[in-house]
């Protein structure tokens, strides 16, 4: 029997480890911090559900949904409200709602007529030549500056936290530069993708009774008693010929090691250097990899009574443009997307700050930034007297961007991988941060 380490237990960890298992490996997931699931992390708080890293997963995919099928964890999912498929952005200091069908583009306020004269225009513009071309400059050249400004920039802000300039397209969104390619255009592409085989008939935003954190514990509960070991930091990992020595470091100090035929491993790209990597061929290779951005991002949560909102909350929440220059990316209608997210009568709403936008944000301190976002809050959904709950999750390291550097930490993993039999790496640096990305993260 093979035996296999995984280092770090988020999704993606997770996901490697389930499958050796399913192949016959006795597998060992090492852990540093005191549970899995790495930033897919759900508490409950005076009554409050609130979820510190995704809120939703959107399921298009037959393959992934798959995926959650096998894992038995599927049938436990819990649809969004039909409500939160209303979407808003601010414009002009309003919130504007986003068309769902082509007669509420025509009505909506959220481009002028010259943008939506632009968008439509978008079938007959002809293909790039960048192979790696911005998302920005996709967006621009396809759609129109317009959209780029109104649509682009806060869409992007919301997934990824960061400005739609620094994120390369064949990285970020592969779909859309195949779209083009192969169509012509991302609107014919769109249509005619309806009849591809694995796209579900629907698209689903699922989460879970206690939220998102439930998909990483039933993955965990899916491998053998004792195979995580939390609080187990990994110090050393030294190839011997073809086994592999790792060194880990428990909460008390103490360390142990222990032999594998194979390492998998899925830390963070910000993580990686503080591994002692000895006897690596082609062990410079660690620092391309190790080589992502990550911009801080704060996750602000505040529970109100319904009556202090004079807005509906009709929908899934709002996106902010960054030439509204406000102090918030966005903030989800979380207790509207799903039930149980709120005590009886009262609403939260979970609002983003920082990102690469205005990473500075995130050093504030926590009244602060409460206040701040309590102001936002006035402003655009008329809230009245202060939040009833408050809280505060900071990320010094949100989201890996997938940049143009991004094919460099590809290409250094694969060398690596070659060089040193039996080393494997994965991780959303590597695979890309959506949730269905990394559930169907290949051994790169």
């Amino acid at each position: 029997m093979k035996t296999t380490c995984v280092i770090g237990g988020g999704l993606t960890g997770l996901i490697h480890a389930w499958r050796a298992h399913k192949s016959g490996d006795s597998v060992t997931v090492f852990e540093s911090g005191e549970c899995t699931g790495g930033v897919l992390q759900s508490k409950n708080l005076d009554g409050y559900l609130l979820d510190y890293g995704a809120n939703t997963l959107n399921l298009r995919s037959k393959d992934v949904a798959d995926i959650m099928e096998e894992l038995g964890i599927l049938g436990h999912a819990i649809e969004a409200n039909q409500e939160a498929n209303l979407r808003f952005i601010v414009r002009d200091g309003r919130l504007v709602s986003l068309p769902h069908d082509f007669s509420s583009f025509l009505t909506s306020s959220f481009l002028s007529p010259l943008g939506k004269l632009r968008l439509l225009c978008e079938p007959f513009i002809a293909k790039g030549k960048k192979k790696d071309e911005t998302v920005a400059d996709f967006i621009s050249r396809r759609l129109g500056k317009e959209a780029l400004t109104y649509a682009g920039n806060p869409f992007l802000s919301g997934i990824y936290a960061a400005k739609p300039e620094s994120l390369s397209l064949p990285h970020a969104f592969p779909g859309l530069q195949e779209l083009e390619q192969v169509h012509g255009s991302v609107f014919k592409g769109m249509i005619k993708s309806k009849k591809n085989p694995n796209r579900l008939p629907k698209t689903r935003l699922i989460s879970f009774p206690q939220g998102m954190q439930e998909l990483p514990s039933h993955i965990s509960n899916q491998l053998p008693d004792n195979s995580i070991r939390l609080q187990s930091k990994v110090l050393k990992i030294e190839k011997r010929e073809n086994k592999w020595r790792v060194v880990t470091q428990g909460d008390d100090s103490s360390k142990g090691e222990v032999i594998f035929d194979r390492v998998i491993c899925s830390i963070p790209a910000h993580q990686l250097m503080s591994i002692d990597w000895n006897g690596l061929h082609k062990k410079e290779l660690i620092e391309h990899l190790a080589d992502a951005k990550h911009y801080p991002l704060a996750l602000v949560y505040h529970g109100y009574e319904k009556e202090n909102i004079s807005h509906p909350l009709n929908g899934f929440g709002f996106l902010v443009p960054a030439v509204e220059k406000r102090k918030i990316l966005g903030t989800l209608f979380s207790s509207t997307i799903f039930p149980g997210r709120a005590p009886k009568n009262k609403v939260l709403l979970t609002t983003f700050v920082g990102g690469e936008r205005q990473p500075e944000l995130t050093e504030w301190e926590d009244e602060k930034i409460h206040n701040m976002v309590k102001d936002e809050h006035t402003d655009l959904l008329g809230t009245s007297k202060n939040p009833s709950f408050k809280k505060i999750i900071r990320w010094p390291k949100a989201i890996p961007l997938p940049d143009q550097s991004m094919q460099t930490r590809k290409q250094a993993a694969l060398k690596l991988e070659e060089q040193n039999p039996g080393l494997i790496f994965t991780g959303s640096h590597l695979c890309g941060p959506p949730l269905p990305s990394c559930l169907q993260a290949d051994m790169v």
